[in-house]
């Protein structure tokens, strides 16, 4: 066993796996979720999309545990269970009752190293996932978010959706999937974090059973190259169908390990409400942020939202604003400019922080209450740095303050160093 938070048993296998439990006795449930450092980060042109498809692959089952006998067995004991792919990361998880989790353990375990790849079931999931992609490129801010991001982008592969190129989907062959699958889904590049109500010393023993027996593989480290600052404005204009324009801008953000990355959050609290980083979590109102009434109380905008993704690496702070009919997109851009103006002109006071900041809070409150949830972030969170980086969110937080919020906005949302993309509809001209 290795140090870890006091509320959390921390094991490492010999095989590099790291398995996190933490004890919640509220309710008979145990959510579990494996994790594996692989996204669209660990991509190269040719293979966008890649760590989705295996993904998708993932849920074909193995030979001890096909896929529709472990779907109904799920469904049959109430239990609930999915997977996600992202920029970073990886990860599937199953919340049960209690009493039900065996069948999750050992399933999870075996499709770390036994996975199907049967080529009838690739060439079906390909259908579905070009599917996917031609479905979302009906939608008018997908189109303008995918090329606002490979803007924002020349080397490093956060240039790509995480669905991939349509043409990469075509035709990334069983060969590609396997090798991806065998060069990332290993113990030393998992987590295993589980919550709930259950016996520590019973549930180690089962788990060290399954796994430690899986043979470490030797990990390669990727050499991924950080893009520099944006030195210009860059401002693309994308056409397409549908009555409603768009207007999206991206600002190069902090990683979030880096201490900016809790001033932005707090800048973006002030500027468009705060950010949900949980995909459980819950919302609230935006409407006391600095934009929404600039924007759309003055009716220069429907709405108007912000966007801060915790990343290993310098990602995007991204304004998404739904233009009123009635109004144009440069109207739109001088009143954020001088929104910003103010802001970097030391017009933000210390009522307006502790708001932010109270704001901020209360949305990771709500996206880290029940099981599943806390399951979720302990895994997470080791993502993108460890778990102390959630336990001391909101002490981070509390330490912002508006000297840091001036600089913030000085150093980040300078105009020379955003794209600025809007979606036109293609028979309208303003």
């Amino acid at each position: 066993m290795i140090s870890g938070p006091k509320n959390i048993r921390t094991i490492q296998l010999p095989n590099g796996l790291t398995i996190l439990l933490k004890e919640i006795h509220t309710a008979p449930l145990i959510s579990q979720w494996v994790w594996y450092r692989v996204g669209s980060r660990n991509e190269t042109p040719g293979l966008t999309g890649i760590s989705h498809f295996v993904e998708h692959i993932q849920f074909k089952g193995t030979s001890n545990y096909p896929a529709k006998m472990i779907d109904h067995a799920i469904a049959r004991d109430g239990g609930v269970m999915n997977g996600m792919t992202y920029l970073d990361w990886t990860t599937y998880y199953e919340t049960m009752p209690a009493d039900k989790i065996n069948l999750s353990l050992k399933m999870e375990a075996d499709r770390m190293i036994n996975s199907n790849f049967d080529p009838d079931e690739i060439e079906s999931e390909r259908t579905v996932i070009i599917s996917e992609r031609e479905g979302n490129e009906n939608e008018p801010l997908f189109r303008l978010s995918e090329a606002v991001q490979n803007e924002s982008f020349s080397a490093h592969p956060y240039h790509y959706e995480v669905i991939g190129t349509l043409e990469d989907l075509k035709n990334i062959s069983r060969d590609d999937l396997y090798r991806h699958y065998q060069a990332f889904y290993s113990p030393a590049n998992a987590i295993i974090a589980i919550a709930g109500d259950f016996e520590p010393d019973k549930l180690e023993t089962q788990l060290r059973n399954l796994y430690e027996k899986i043979p470490a593989d030797q990990q390669t480290d990727q050499l991924i190259a950080l893009d520099p600052p944006l030195q210009s404005e860059k401002r693309i204009t994308v056409e397409g169908p549908g009555e409603t324009t768009y207007l999206e801008i991206s600002y190069r953000a902090p990683r979030a390990a880096d201490k900016d990355f809790f001033i932005m959050t707090v800048l973006d609290s002030i500027l468009t409400g705060p950010t949900s980083l949980n995909m459980f979590g819950g919302g609230i109102s935006n409407k006391t942020s600095r934009l929404y009434q600039k924007l759309v109380e003055k009716d220069l905008a429907v709405s108007v939202t912000g966007g801060l993704t915790a990343t290993i690496d310098p990602y995007l702070f991204d304004l998404s604003i739904t233009i009123h009919p009635d109004k144009k997109v440069s109207d739109v851009i001088k009143s954020i400019d001088e929104e910003i103006d103010k802001l970097m002109d030391k017009k933000v006071n210390k009522d307006e922080i502790q708001r932010a900041i109270k704001q901020a809070k209360a949305l990771f409150a709500y996206g880290s209450e029940n099981i599943t949830n806390q399951a979720f972030w302990m895994g997470y969170a080791n993502m993108f740095s460890n778990y102390q980086w959630f336990e001391k969110y909101i002490e981070n937080l509390q330490t912002v303050t508006a000297e840091n919020v001036l600089k913030a906005a000085q150093t980040y949302l300078l105009p020379n160093r955003r794209v600025v993309g809007t979606y036109q509809p293609s028979h309208e001209d303003r």
